[in-house]
């Protein structure tokens, strides 16, 4: 079997507490988790647990405390040179039109000018943006933002997508409509999904129309309504401090999926009510330590 796209074994992260200075905090601990290539996975759990953290450490921008980090197999050293990133906060720069975003990743990686602008163009084009590469990010609504920061992201063609909760700040429509794209782009088919007869189940392909593979997508969101639309898998984690994985499900409904209608299937409500089983404790607990901190 191929090594998992991401490997984490053991990883503990622990900082240096911002309310109580000289104070130390462990943010996550005895984490394993895997993302298998070409597999979709997302992680829940209450505010706080440490979500992000794990996103980082994938990405390489933050090395554990304790444990691992592999990567293809091979040990993370740095910057995770494999993956593209999609942040919640907006990441287009003001100042450059959303081509010019778009090019910037080629840019720096040494592509000429007219190349980039080519694969730029054609990125915008791929996500909904043909005819508005001349707009800079003041011009142009949420959901557009969103659209040019993932084809930002997908230009570089990366083995690896880490996304963290990059569609939160967006209305439920264009929630819905950019979920739909994430999952056709991420699958290789970018026409109106197919209809349910002719559906693979989920896992069995992981491999792209035309033979391309499947990215390897590690996903954060708080929404579980989303995460289950979305993945193979979903992990949850437990509140903080020092978060866990407590579970990990198997998302068995068959791709490909419109987000909206997929989420009236019994199966989709029995997926629900089991994960929801496992992270109402949780979430109930995290609210309480941000009541406590609050006050």
């Amino acid at each position: 079997m191929s090594a998992p796209a991401i490997e984490l074994q053991g990883v503990a992260c622990t900082f240096i507490s911002k309310d109580a200075p000289g104070q130390r905090y462990t943010a996550v601990d005895q984490v394993d988790l895997r993302v298998g290539a070409g597999e979709f996975v997302s992680v829940v759990g209450p505010t706080g647990c440490g979500k992000s953290t794990l996103l980082n450490v994938a990405a390489g921008l933050l090395e554990p405390s304790k444990g691992s980090a592999r990567i293809f197999g091979e040990p993370l050293k740095g910057i995770n040179s494999r993956a593209g990133y999609m942040f919640q906060a907006e990441s287009l720069m003001p100042w450059r039109t959303a081509l010019e975003n778009v090019m910037a990743g080629l840019q720096f990686r040494g592509v000429g000018a007219a190349q980039a602008r080519e694969q730029a163009d054609g990125w915008l084009r791929r996500v909904g943006l043909g005819g508005f590469g001349d707009r800079y990010p003041h011009q142009m609504s949420g959901g557009m933002r969103k659209r040019a920061s993932l084809a930002q992201t997908l230009v570089l063609d990366p083995d690896i997508i880490l996304m963290d909760e990059p569609f939160s700040a967006l209305d439920i429509q264009t929630r819905q409509l950019m979920e739909n794209e994430v999952l056709q782009l991420w699958s290789g088919d970018e026409r109106r999904a197919a209809p349910s007869s002719a559906r693979a189940p989920s896992g069995e392909q992981r491999e792209a129309p035309g033979g391309h593979a499947r990215k390897a997508v590690l996903f954060i969101t708080h929404d579980l309504d989303e995460a289950i639309a979305m993945s193979d898998r979903v992990v949850v984690m437990s509140a903080g401090p020092a978060s866990r994985p407590i579970g990990d499900f198997t998302i068995d409904m068959p791709r490909p999926r419109d987000v909206a209608e997929v989420k009236t299937t019994p199966r989709f409500l029995e997926l629900h009510a089991a994960i929801w089983a496992v992270l109402r404790d949780e979430v109930l607990k995290g609210y309480q330590q941000q009541l406590r901190k609050a006050a």
